[in-house]
């Protein structure tokens, strides 16, 4: 018995970043704005406004060339605490439809709506009309049989739409019909074809998914290896993959690139702290403990290394993680030597352990402490209650 084909939606939020900034500040619709750093400060584009792309600005363009395309370019400074939080509220939206969500972004998500019997165009319609009305978010969505072609309809629904508007586009493609959706586009829109590959595809005459499709598989192995039966499978339009709606978590880190070097010790030993109080409190918000502290550093050269070293046993502490990463700097950094990024990090994750002396209860009762501590700054930021230093 054949089994019935998928119904696959891929959801992504327009421009996601200035969007909530445009719920906060309403006065930003239709403007031509960016959200990231200031340009005299090493700045990058991390969103920008569709009013912004019309004069050729784009994600991770340094803001500094930005602002010469676009002059009367608003600089917002970006706000991560609200994208996550509304990020959070529009998962919940998905996951009140359907509890096989695939979150694949802060942006992005993947959805199986095979078992449900409303027809899927409506169901479409409603989640993006619901996450408009309700959030004040634009979304554009790809529905196929399986991820990839879905992902790419979101991505061909994008282009087709108006200039300097946001897309709100909806591509449904029909099953059975994905290798002739597929064939017309670029080869790079396919999963796994970058420029290198993408040059060697255009070396023998493959310009379009339908070129590759057209290749004997054999090939294609031929040149390719296992990834050319992977390049072949796609361009047909094959994609089997389930959702997933749990990952391993493998890290918790947070780094810093400054908009100036800093060569300060003590400045450095302050920013140590507070990444590692955030690295911890976010392992405790994911019951997570883990053994390995690793330590990440940027030269004003651009050189980059990192260095880590093993506890006893696993910490979701910050005191702990603090003391680790500070000695792993004193290890490879000279006082005063300036620094351009800095980043600390906890993995080998696992279970906390909880240990409780037979005749005190003073790690319990610190434990307690903790958890209002981090309730506190959970609700009214980070900077509401923190530990003295002398």
């Amino acid at each position: 018995m054949k089994a019935m084909p998928r119904s696959i939606l891929h959801l992504d939020l327009d421009a996601f970043f200035c969007a909530v900034e445009e719920t906060r500040d309403p006065t930003l619709r239709g403007k031509a704005f960016a959200v990231g750093g200031q340009p005299g400060e090493r700045g990058v584009v991390a969103s920008c406004s569709y009013a912004a792309r019309a004069f050729g600005v784009r994600s991770a363009m340094p803001m500094s060339r930005a602002l010469r395309l676009c002059p009367e370019l608003i600089v917002v400074s970006g706000r991560h605490r609200a994208y996550r939080e509304m990020s959070e509220k529009v998962m919940t939206t998905l996951r009140d439809l359907t509890p096989l969500v695939e979150q694949i972004s802060i942006d992005e998500a993947f959805l199986d709506l095979s078992d449900l019997r409303d027809p899927i165009e409506r169901v479409a319609r409603q989640l993006q009309a619901g996450i408009r009305d309700d959030l004040g978010l634009s979304s554009s969505i790809g529905i196929a049989a399986n991820k990839l072609t879905a992902k790419i309809a979101t991505e061909v629904g994008k282009k087709a739409a108006e200039k300097g508007q946001p897309p709100f586009a909806l591509t449904i493609v029909p099953p059975g019909e994905e290798a002739a959706f597929l064939a017309p586009l670029p080869a790079d829109m396919l999963w796994g074809v970058g420029p290198k590959t993408m040059a060697r595809l255009n070396e023998v005459g493959i310009h379009t998914i339908g070129d590759i499709a057209r290749r004997p598989e054999s090939d294609l192995v031929t040149r390719f290896g296992e990834n050319g039966r992977d390049l072949w499978r796609h361009a047909n339009g094959m994609d089997d993959r389930p959702i997933v709606t749990e990952r391993e978590t493998k890290s918790i880190s947070q780094e810093i690139t400054f908009s100036r070097d800093v060569s300060d010790d003590q400045s450095l030993e302050k920013t140590l702290r507070e990444m590692s109080a955030e690295v911890a409190r976010q392992l405790r918000k994911t019951d997570l403990a883990g053994k390995t502290v690793k330590l990440k550093l940027r030269w004003p050269d651009f050189t980059t290394l990192t260095r880590q070293a093993t506890l006893a046993q696993p910490t979701d502490q910050e005191q702990e993680i603090a003391s680790t990463a500070s000695a792993l700097l004193k290890s490879v950094r000279r006082s005063g030597q300036a620094v351009r990024l800095i980043g600390v990090g906890v993995s080998s994750l696992g279970a906390p352990v909880r240990q409780l002396s037979l005749w005190d209860d003073g790690g319990e009762k610190s434990r307690k402490l903790q958890e209002a501590v981090d309730a506190l700054q959970e609700k009214y930021g980070s900077d509401t209650i923190h530990k003295g230093t002398r």
